[in-house]
């Protein structure tokens, strides 16, 4: 039959019969073909300036990179140029916020994590982690964007923190791998005295209460009122085992990620 005639059967136009023949008679299928799509309007060379540009400078915005292209001459969108940067697996995402760190803390939680790099799981479990964390109840968080791959870490990618005040609650707390232990809330300034109350009245308690039996291994950081020497005394007279802690090395302790924010 001719295409005519197979259009009118089918309701369908005759050049369509016929293009349909041919993909078959070419092809062996009639599906729609890949098609290749606009062209990029942003040329390679462009894509590795941009890609350059958000590597040095995170905090590039996309309108810095619309303004950097049209200067090399090629006009393109928003939109365009977070298509490409989607393409080589970046996104736009928060900052996250890091302790500010001396080149001394750095190298002493690397030593850190060398030295119990091969510790066996057991010696882990027997470990009692605490820490004291401020609330801030009021006040605004800044933040700041970054292009970043995902799961990607990477200093320049980060906003170094210090300790502020504010109006805020201050909380003590531990757990291990056996449980939580007992919250406390912080009332007024915590000093060397009231750390060792929180000691006996918080710490020893959760400690039973969770079974740790012997054996058990304590976890603070290296703050003024946890290395006052009658802190010390008072862990030593109790015969408490306490874990040694390098500076500044939140990233190495379970509860700043766990029982944070």
């Amino acid at each position: 039959m001719s295409y005519r005639t197979i259009g009118k059967q089918l309701g369908e136009k005759a050049t369509t019969v016929g293009t349909i023949i041919r993909k078959w008679k070419k092809f062996k299928m009639t599906a729609n073909l890949p098609r290749s799509g606009a062209p990029c309007k942003i040329s390679p060379r462009g894509a590795s300036m941009i890609m350059r540009k958000v590597r040095d400078q995170p905090r590039t915005t996309l309108q810095d990179l619309v303004n950097d292209l049209k200067r090399a001459g090629t006009t393109v969108s928003k939109k365009t140029i977070s298509n490409t940067l989607s393409r080589h697996g970046l996104k736009f995402c928060s900052a996250r916020k890091v302790p500010l760190l001396k080149p001394a803390h750095v190298q002493a939680s690397l030593k850190f994590a060398n030295d119990h790099l091969d510790d066996p799981e057991e010696e882990w479990e027997k470990i009692m982690w605490s820490d004291e964390t401020k609330i801030e109840l009021y006040g605004l968080n800044s933040t700041h964007r970054v292009w970043s791959k995902k799961d990607e870490y990477n200093p320049k990618n980060t906003i170094p923190t210090v300790k502020h005040g504010g109006i805020n609650i201050i909380l003590w707390g531990c757990f291990s791998a056996k449980g939580t232990g007992r919250l406390h809330r912080i009332e007024g300034r915590m000093d060397g005295a009231m750390y060792r109350e929180i000691f006996a009245n918080n710490l020893l308690p959760s400690v039973r209460a969770l079974k740790m039996g012997r054996g058990w291994v304590f976890q603070h950081d290296n703050d003024p009122k946890h290395t006052a020497r009658a802190t010390k005394e008072w862990l030593c007279k109790k015969h408490l085992k306490v874990l040694e802690w390098p500076s500044q090395s939140p990233d190495l302790n379970p509860i700043e990620i766990f029982g944070g924010s």
